[in-house]
């Protein structure tokens, strides 16, 4: 197996890749990644000394890194997880969204058109569907409907991606994944900022009312299921992948704080986010059926381990939250990862 992922470094992408390293020690894969605030190298330590991975600092918005690393890597697989992700920051300037999310996309699409690959997976996210009232859920027919600049980004991206199959016979498939949680999460996010603010005994901000629903996946169920659609995937369909458990924010940021002994009297109640979705509900019962996935890690045992990593791990979050972790990518960035580098765009097609 050899693949190409994209966002590498943050939080999904190189919990991905720690699984398919584990599971397939032959798999070969190149990790592309333009190392923005949420990439951190720090991610991957434990496989960064195999030979068998490979890393390169690119932007997907340079469309001729992008050309030189799909030639010169030849991947069999592309799973695409870049991407600019945070609400909040796609609502206060969208343009960077926009360029990574919709026109990375597209110089990505184009690199992989012209070298071709068995499968190209575009990782996208439930909030393309918008808020959606109870008891509905969305299955992978449900309209597309997104609110705030980001989530247009990946349905637009999602469709480009889907027209490369109709067009140009692109081997692609999209899923659609609710909120993920887990360690190594860039500490924006409601989950790791919430643990990092109790154990700091800073305050807890929620949006409203904190009744918005959101359904929460563990980050290690999430790459399982793409690792089964990149073996058992049909290319032209889309798949969403749930976690099989809907919660309000407020119920969540409670369980935290009983989990790490804090008052809820650090719960601070703060204007409403712009055009904020009410309700996400996804099935994902499309993706059961034709790969026998089902996600397995219970949120509360889930939650349990995310904050004890939290507590184990608190000088990572704190060299994130100040962005020193960049420093360690200058430290150790070695000289042979460099090289790794210029190697890997060596193997270019005639």
């Amino acid at each position: 197996m050899r693949l190409l992922v994209t966002g590498g470094a943050g939080f999904i992408g190189s919990a991905f890749i720690r699984l398919v390293l584990a599971r397939d020690p032959s798999a070969e894969i190149l990790n592309f990644d333009a190392l923005t605030y949420a990439g951190n190298l720090e991610n991957l330590e434990s496989v960064a000394g195999r030979d068998n991975y490979r890393f390169v600092k690119a932007n997907l918005c340079d469309a001729e890194a992008t050309e030189r690393a799909v030639a010169g890597f030849l991947p069999e697989t592309v799973v695409h997880f870049a991407a600019e992700s945070h609400v909040d920051r796609s609502i206060f300037a969208p343009k960077p969204v926009v360029d990574t999310n919709v026109t990375g996309a597209f110089h990505l699409l184009e690199a992989v058109r012209r070298h071709g690959v068995e499968r190209f997976i575009q990782v996208s996210t439930d909030e393309v569907y918008g808020s959606i009232d109870s008891p509905d859920e969305a299955d992978e027919n449900f309209p597309l409907r997104p609110s705030s600049p980001y989530s247009a980004s990946k349905a637009g991206a999602d469709l480009l991606a889907l027209s490369y199959l109709t067009t140009y016979k692109l081997p692609v498939i999209v899923t659609r994944a609710s909120n993920n949680y887990g360690p190594y999460q860039f500490p924006e996010k409601l989950i790791p900022l919430m643990i990092a603010n109790a154990l700091e005994n800073m305050p807890l901000p929620i949006y409203g009312d904190g009744q918005q629903v959101r359904d929460w996946l563990h980050v290690d169920d999430h790459c399982r299921a793409i690792l089964s659609l990149v073996r058992k995937g049909r290319p032209g369909e889309v798949y969403n992948i749930g976690g099989n458990c809907a919660l309000p924010n407020l119920e969540v940021v409670r369980r935290i704080l009983a989990a790490t002994g804090k008052p809820e009297s650090l719960l601070q109640t703060v204007e409403d986010r712009l055009g904020h979705d009410r309700r996400y509900a996804l099935t994902s019962a499309k993706l059961e059926a034709e790969t026998g996935w089902t996600p397995e890690i219970e949120f509360d045992q889930g939650l349990e381990q995310t904050i004890d990593w939290y507590c184990a791990n608190t000088e990572w979050v704190e060299r994130v939250r100040s962005g020193a972790y960049r420093e360690y990518y200058e430290a150790n960035y070695s000289r042979r990862e460099q090289q790794l580098d210029r190697l890997s765009m060596a193997r270019v097609k005639p």
